[in-house]
C-alpha cells in the first residue's frame, strides 16, 4: 500500500511543483496522522500581531534595540540587545551591507482642478522618467499634469497595474535639488508618528541615493559599533540594492507562485566579488545585513556558489524550497505577515522555526517592522 506521503510526493512531481511542505506527526490511538501545510499558500505565512507591537519611532541610541539570536544547529533562541551582536561575530566573518540611501521620494502635488495627488518614486528609468505609485489612482488619466512647486511638475505618461504609473518630470535646474526641496521621507503606511530627524531613516553607512525605503536591518548599527566589529577582525563588504516596489506591494494572490516581484537595481563590483569569493573559499561565514543584501548575493551567485560582478536589475523571489548559494547568516527585522520577506526568512531557516520565532517574539513583546527590533539568524 502506498503511503499518504508517497502519494503527495508523486502528485507534486506530476504537477511539476516542488514539495515545500511542513509535516507534523501526531500519534492518535497508535496511528500516525500526517498534517500538511502547503507553503505555496500565502495564508501559511500569517501570524497574529497586536497593533501595539508595531514600532512607531526608532530606539535611541540605534544599537539599543532588542536582538533575538537564533542558533539553527541547536534550535536555540537567546534574547539580547543589538550591541551584543559583536559577541556572535568572529574574526574572518564577512558582514555584507547594502549602502543604498533613501530618496525624499514622497511628493504631494495638485492637478489643475485642485485635487491633491500623492506620488511615491519607485524606479528611475532615465533622466526625466520614473516608475511611481500614485494616489488616488482613479483620479489620474494619461496626460494629466501634477504640479509640486513652481520649479517641479510631472505628466502621467502611462497607467499600469496596482496603482503604478510612468511619469515624466519637468523641472528647472538639477532634479535632485528640486526633489530635496519638496520631497519627504517615504515612511511605510503603518508608521503614523512624524519622523523628527530624517537621518534616522537612513543607515549610518548609506551612500548611493536611489531607494524608496530604507534597508531597515542596518538601522541598528552605529559608527562606533561598526568600528568595534572591524577591530574584531570582521570584514565589511558593501553592495547596492535600490529598494523599490517590492517593499510596498503586498502578496495578493493565494498561490505565491503567481506573485509578481518587481525588479530592483543591484550593483556588485569586481573588487567586492573577489573579496566575497576569497572568503567563501577559505570557509569564512558570509552574514548578510538585511534581506536586500541577501537578494544581491543570491542574484550574483551561480550554482557553484561563486559571485560575479554585476550591475543590473533583479526580481529574485526567495521562498521555501530555494537552495541558498552564498549566505550563511542573516541580520533582519521582523516582517509583515504574508510578506515576501517572511517567506525569504522561512526559506533560510525553515518554515516551522520561522513561525516559532515570530510566536516567541510576539510573546516577548518585541517591536516589529521598520523601526522595530532585530534578529540574528545563524545556521551553525
Amino acid at each position: 500500500m502506498i503511503s499518504f506521503l508517497s502519494y503527495l510526493k508523486h502528485y507534486y512531481k506530476l504537477s511539476n511543483r516542488q514539495l515545500p511542505v511542513f509535516i507534523l506527526q501526531i500519534k492518535i490511538d497508535c496511528d500516525i496522522i500526517i498534517i500538511m501545510k502547503d507553503l505555496l499558500l500565502k495564508s501559511s505565512y500569517y501570524y497574529d500581531l497586536p497593533e501595539e507591537l508595531i514600532a512607531q519611532t526608532p530606539i535611541e541610541p540605534r544599537d539599543h534595540s532588542r536582538l533575538l539570536v537564533y542558533h539553527g544547529k541547536e534550535k536555540k533562541i537567546e534574547h539580547k540587545h543589538f550591541y551584543n551582536i559583536i559577541d556572535y561575530l568572529k574574526a574572518g566573518d564577512v558582514l555584507v551591507l547594502n549602502n543604498t540611501r533613501v530618496l525624499p521620494a514622497r511628493l504631494y502635488g495638485y492637478k489643475d482642478t485642485g485635487a491633491k495627488i500623492e506620488i511615491l518614486l519607485q524606479k528611475r528609468l532615465d533622466l526625466k522618467r520614473w516608475e511611481v505609485i500614485a494616489r488616488p489612482f482613479k483620479r489620474l488619466n494619461e496626460e494629466t499634469k501634477v504640479t509640486f512647486s513652481e520649479t517641479l511638475s510631472c505628466t502621467i505618461e502611462r497607467k499600469m497595474d496596482y496603482g503604478s504609473c510612468i511619469i515624466e518630470f519637468e523641472f528647472d535646474g538639477v532634479f535632485e535639488h528640486r526633489l530635496s526641496e519638496v520631497g519627504t521621507m517615504p515612511l511605510p503606511p503603518y508608521i503614523h508618528e512624524k519622523l523628527k530627524d530624517k537621518e534616522r531613516y537612513q543607515t549610518v553607512y548609506s551612500k548611493v541615493e536611489g531607494s524608496s525605503a530604507a534597508p531597515t536591518a542596518g538601522l541598528h548599527f552605529t559608527p562606533e559599533l561598526l568600528q568595534k566589529i572591524k577591530d574584531k577582525g570582521v570584514e565589511i563588504v558593501e553592495v547596492l540594492l535600490n529598494v523599490g516596489l517590492g517593499t510596498f506591494r503586498p502578496v495578493k494572490e493565494d498561490n505565491i507562485l503567481q506573485h509578481e516581484m518587481h525588479s530592483e537595481h543591484i550593483e556588485m563590483t569586481a573588487e567586492n566579488a573577489d573579496a566575497l569569493n576569497k572568503a567563501k573559499r577559505e570557509g569564512r561565514r558570509i552574514i548578510a545585513v538585511g534581506t536586500t543584501s541577501v537578494r544581491v548575493l543570491e542574484s550574483c551567485a551561480n550554482e557553484k556558489g561563486q559571485i560575479s560582478p554585476q550591475k543590473r536589475d533583479t526580481n529574485i523571489f526567495i521562498y521555501p524550497g530555494y537552495k541558498f548559494k552564498f549566505v550563511d547568516g542573516l541580520i533582519t527585522n521582523f516582517h509583515l505577515p504574508e510578506s515576501t520577506l517572511i517567506m525569504l526568512v522561512s526559506a533560510f531557516i525553515g518554515y516551522d522555526d520561522t513561525m516559532e520565532i515570530y510566536k516567541t517574539a510576539v510573546e516577548e513583546k518585541y517591536r516589529f517592522f521598520s523601526f522595530g527590533d532585530s534578529m540574528l539568524l545563524l545556521k551553525d
